[in-house]
């Protein structure tokens, strides 16, 4: 389930970002020199900035990626240093117990997977 508040006039990639959610789709994306697998949770904005917060399952990244279910896995990125989003089929994937802590990665959500 969505929950969509707001509709502020956003960039390309956020559209895509925002349309896997609606869809139940994955992101292909690269961030930080790697091509990652992601599934948005949340969207919106900090500090007036595009901000996503992302379960990545597959893929590069600097820190290295934990077990599947791990929530070393979650990634809070800008939406503006995606480059490359591609929306893919695939199996969502989150952390086991999902959101265990509260967020703190987007302050005015506009759109967030509830489960």
């Amino acid at each position: 389930m969505q929950l969509e508040r707001g509709n502020p006039v956003s960039t390309a990639t956020f559209d895509l970002i925002r349309q896997a959610m609606n869809e139940r789709l994955i992101v292909a994306a690269t961030y930080d020199g790697f091509v990652r697998h992601l599934c948005p949770h949340t969207l919106g904005y900090k500090n007036g900035k595009e901000k996503a917060l992302l379960y990545q399952f597959a893929g590069g990244s600097k820190s290295g990626l934990g077990p599947e279910g791990s929530p070393q896995n979650w990634r809070c990125v800008f939406v503006s240093e995606l480059s490359g989003v591609r929306l893919q089929n695939g199996d969502r994937h989150t952390a086991i117990g999902g959101h265990s802590r509260r967020q703190t990665c987007v302050d005015n959500i506009v759109l967030e997977v509830v489960a």
